[in-house]
C-alpha cells in the first residue's frame, strides 16, 4: 500500500506546480477477492488454502485543468503494481 501512496502523492505536487484545483485523493472502499484451492486435489476435500487479492483505490479530482497539467502527469514515473486511470468529462 505505500506505492499507492506514493503515487498519489507524486500526482498531488504535479497537479499543484501548474496551478490546478485538486479535490481528494478520497480513499474508495478496497475491493477483497478470496480464492479456495484444494490442497489435495484427489483426497481430503476438506482441506482447502485460502489466497486473496485486495484492490486498494483512490479518487483525485482535478479541475481547471490545462496542457501543461496532461503534460507534467503524463511524465510521471508512477511505481511498479500502481495504474493510473484518467476519465476525461
Amino acid at each position: 500500500m505505500p506505492q499507492i501512496e506514493e503515487a498519489t502523492r507524486m500526482i498531488v505536487k504535479a497537479a499543484l506546480s501548474t496551478e490546478t484545483k485538486i479535490m481528494g485523493p478520497v480513499p474508495i472502499p478496497t475491493k477483497r477477492r478470496v480464492y479456495s484451492v484444494s490442497s489435495f486435489p484427489h483426497a481430503n476435500k476438506g482441506s482447502r488454502e485460502h489466497f486473496e487479492i485486495r484492490t486498494h483505490q483512490r479518487l483525485i479530482e482535478l479541475e481547471n485543468t490545462n496542457a501543461d497539467t496532461i503534460d507534467s502527469l503524463m511524465q510521471l514515473d508512477i511505481p511498479s503494481g500502481v495504474d493510473v486511470e484518467v476519465k476525461l468529462s
